[in-house]
């Protein structure tokens, strides 16, 4: 009896196994299926690439940093933003970008400071409630690129300038084109008007002036955009 059992036992592990096997042999097949389609699709031409996208904020960041008593980076972002990007595919010099963020939407994880932040001793956003970016130039630097603009924040206007990496363009499931830009760069909150900060006992401020800015955008094609391609 202990035998039969013993040999059933082993009939149905190399079946299990078999079943594994041929399983995921199958769904190997279908992933190396679906990167190869996904490879070929991502090879966009430039006339493809160029119109205007919406910035996604599902799939996007605007995040920020700042250092508290010369110790940690404290990190928070903005989570209410739109925005639009019109890219060139033949000449990227030609792009431009209009961001604007709502500043009561500010997350650092802490409700007490986040409302903190919304009053007058920081982004005073009743009188002030978005911030807002508009390029005027997007050229290349070495192998990298820069976009320069109007930033405003608190009614203060000043022209920045951030670094960027463009990280793909590619066509989805559904056929629509998307694009993926990275860019970091640093503020300075005083120019600003945001001053607030304990100080220190040997007289610095509690919190950093620089504050240091991530953004990832992932941008979809705008769908009148798209039928014009085609």
């Amino acid at each position: 009896m202990k035998t039969r059992f013993l040999c059933l036992g082993v009939m149905f592990a190399v079946f299990a196994l078999a079943f594994v096997s041929f399983n995921t042999s199958g769904e190997n097949l279908r992933a190396k299926e679906f990167a190869a389609k996904f490879t070929a699709d991502a090879k966009l031409s430039a006339a493809e690439t160029t119109g205007s996208y919406d910035i996604d904020p599902k799939h996007s960041h605007i995040g920020f940093r700042v250092v508290h008593m010369g110790l940690a980076e404290v990190p928070g972002a903005f989570r209410d933003f739109s925005g639009s990007i019109v890219y060139d595919g033949k000449d990227v010099s030609k792009s431009a970008v209009n961001f604007t963020a709502k500043i009561t939407s500010v997350d650092t994880g802490v409700a007490p400071r986040d409302n903190h932040l919304r009053n007058a001793d920081f982004f005073e956003v009743e009188k002030y409630p978005e911030m807002t970016f508009k390029s005027t130039k997007v050229e290349k630097k070495g192998d990298k690129w820069e976009v320069t603009g109007d930033f405003t924040l608190k009614g203060v206007t000043k022209q920045i300038t951030i670094p960027f990496t463009i990280n793909g363009m590619i066509k989805d499931q559904k056929g629509n084109v998307k694009m993926g830009v990275s860019a970091q760069t640093a503020i300075n909150r005083q120019d600003y008007g945001v001053k607030y900060g304990n100080k220190l006992p040997d007289g610095t401020l509690a919190l950093s002036d620089t504050v240091k800015i991530d953004l990832q955008l992932e941008a979809g094609m705008q769908k009148k955009q798209q039928e014009i391609a085609k």
